[in-house]
């Protein structure tokens, strides 16, 4: 049991830092073609933090294990908000800009509509399901470049910044390594978590859809809580939710639809509320909850509270404590 649990913690280790060494080099490579700050934020940077996510639900799904795959996504999604995004809301609510955010939202619950009526109708995910997933993702990765290319006119004279000077000192040749290192560090701590979660499941008798609600989806989470952390510590809260709200997207049309499409999988029984299974129950709609009750307070007042933050918080815990009662 302790060897599994170590090579699930270097897997944590090895997706956290490689996804880091990964937008690094992606990042540095377009500053050297001059592409927009905005434009590699919202393309390079998003889909970077997100690559752990793809790759364990990738594996996992190539691999028979279509529950972790599905405890990712949700589980992930759930992590973000009452816990990632609460935090930064409990310590430091901040005023958002609206305009940002709804796209962004709309495109989350557009979809989290079309892949729950999938999970409820048909009970699995099909290739064709997969494929529908990551055309919206195209979709809406086209909105935001063009929406970036738009308002970055006008601003790059006024972005250059110390860590872009930083970017275009390293040389080309290390930060083609650090993405290609970075890539295959990715790859295997994403091995390393699916393999070693099974284990770990299996020993402690859960459902592997626990293990991937809980610690996988904790672990996968991890850039997205390193950027709430830097945003608090630069008195930039709003970022955060921000940063929040495209991961959670993500994990639906480009986790989910990358895994299903790659290896269809059907909606595991795991726990079972009666005659359904848990996810129906609390995991789905606490999804649809926590994002509502964040996003809708954002939209109508333009700002978030402490208490909402809060509220977030307990809702995590319970959550947490139900997986494993």
């Amino acid at each position: 049991m302790i060897i599994p649990v170590l090579l699930f913690a270097l897997g944590l280790v090895c997706l956290i830092k490689g996804g880091d060494w990964f937008v690094d080099g992606a990042a540095g490579i377009a500053t050297r073609f001059n592409m927009p700050q905005i434009l590699v934020g919202a393309t390079v940077v998003s889909i970077g933090t997100t690559l752990p996510e793809v790759m364990v639900s990738a594996s996992s799904a190539l691999s028979g294990h279509g529950e972790i795959a599905y405890g990712n996504a949700i589980g992930s999604i759930i992590c973000n908000t009452a816990l990632i995004a609460a935090i930064t809301i409990a310590v430091r609510p901040a005023a958002v800009d609206r305009s940002t955010l709804v796209v962004p939202t709309f495109f989350f619950f557009a979809a989290a509509t079309f892949y729950c009526a999938v999970a409820y109708v048909s009970g699995e995910f099909s290739r064709t399901t997969g494929i529908i997933l990551l055309v919206i993702f195209v979709i809406y990765m086209v909105i935001t470049v063009r929406s970036a290319l738009k308002s970055d006119s006008g601003q790059e004279a006024t972005t250059g910044n110390d860590s872009d000077s930083a970017e275009k000192e390293k040389p080309f040749w290390l930060l083609i390594v650090l993405m290609i290192v970075g890539a295959a560090m990715i790859a295997v701590g994403a091995d390393l978590l699916v393999d070693n979660g099974t284990l770990i499941a299996a020993a402690l008798g859960v459902p592997e859809s626990v293990i991937a609600l809980t610690f996988v989806a904790l672990g996968t989470s991890l850039p997205e809580f390193v950027t709430a952390i830097t945003s608090l510590r630069k008195g930039v809260g709003a970022l955060s939710l921000g940063n929040v709200i495209g991961a959670n997207l993500f994990n639906l049309v480009l986790v989910s639809g990358m895994a299903s499409a790659l290896s269809p999988f059907e909606v595991p029984v795991g726990k079972r509320i009666g005659s359904l299974p848990a996810s129906f129950v609390i995991d789905i709609p606490l999804m649809f909850a926590v994002m509502a009750f964040v996003t809708i307070p954002a939209l109508i007042r333009g700002k978030l509270s402490r208490i909402q933050g809060i509220i977030l918080l307990a809702m995590y815990v319970i959550f947490i404590a139900f997986q494993f009662a």
